[in-house]
């Protein structure tokens, strides 16, 4: 049997060709799609990464300037400590450290500190001239005006309590003697001397009193000799 095919062959190749043009289609818009989505997350993620980039670099900025405000005060903090170092060398006479150097290398074998209190008080003697020199005012601006050019710290009395234990009192009295002729202490006094006695140990308490020296002048070489003495 024969088949007869009725439809003509141009509307056949040109449905074939409609087929083609709009698989083509299809495809192009799909691979289109598919490219404007591929896009759209890129530019999303770039800006993320943007984002990120800025937040990155505004905490950089912020860490540079915590640093250097940081850096700003510890400037400002030795400059502080080198003016205060500078100060107390100015007030005290007789740095601390030396004043410490010299009672605790005076020790004698056996004696320990147990108490040291520096106490600066105005002199008693100091009152009485004041008392005397506001006998007249012409004498009492004087007297103003001779204070305001000295220091005040200057006029201050530097006085020392001491307390300590030693095995006797030839102990005590060694290091009476020995602060007795110290270049920075006068008017060393013994303001008791008691026995303890703990764990079957019998021992001396005692306590002292004395004085700076005013107007000392110590140079490199005394201090040497005060903190590291032969």
């Amino acid at each position: 049997m024969i088949n007869m095919n009725f439809v003509p062959e141009d509307y056949i190749r040109n449905s074939e060709f409609r087929r083609t043009n709009l698989f083509y289609l299809v495809l192009f818009v799909v691979v289109m799609v598919a490219l404007s989505g591929s896009f759209a997350t890129i530019k999303m993620r770039q800006r993320a990464l943007d984002e990120k980039e800025r937040i990155v670099n505004e905490k950089m900025i912020q860490t540079k300037e915590a640093i250097k405000q940081f850096e700003q005060l510890q400037e400002k903090r030795r400059v502080m400590m080198k003016t205060a170092l500078v100060t107390a060398d100015l007030l005290e006479s007789v740095p601390r450290s030396v004043l410490l150097a010299s009672l605790t290398n005076n020790l004698p074998s056996g004696v320990s500190l147990l108490q040291l209190k520096l106490v600066q008080r105005k002199p008693k003697n100091s009152t009485a001239r004041h008392k005397t020199a506001s006998a007249s005012k012409y004498q009492s601006l004087q007297a103003q005006n001779a204070a305001r050019q000295v220091s005040q710290e200057k006029l201050l009395e530097t006085h020392i309590d001491i307390e300590g234990i030693a095995p006797s009192n030839l102990e005590v009295a060694s290091y009476i003697k020995k602060l007795s002729n110290s270049t920075l202490l006068d008017n060393v006094t013994l303001v008791e001397s008691k026995e303890q006695k703990i764990d079957d140990m019998v021992f001396r308490q005692f306590k002292l009193t004395a004085m700076l020296k005013k107007d000392i002048s110590l140079i490199s070489e005394d201090v040497e000799k005060i903190k590291h003495p032969v």
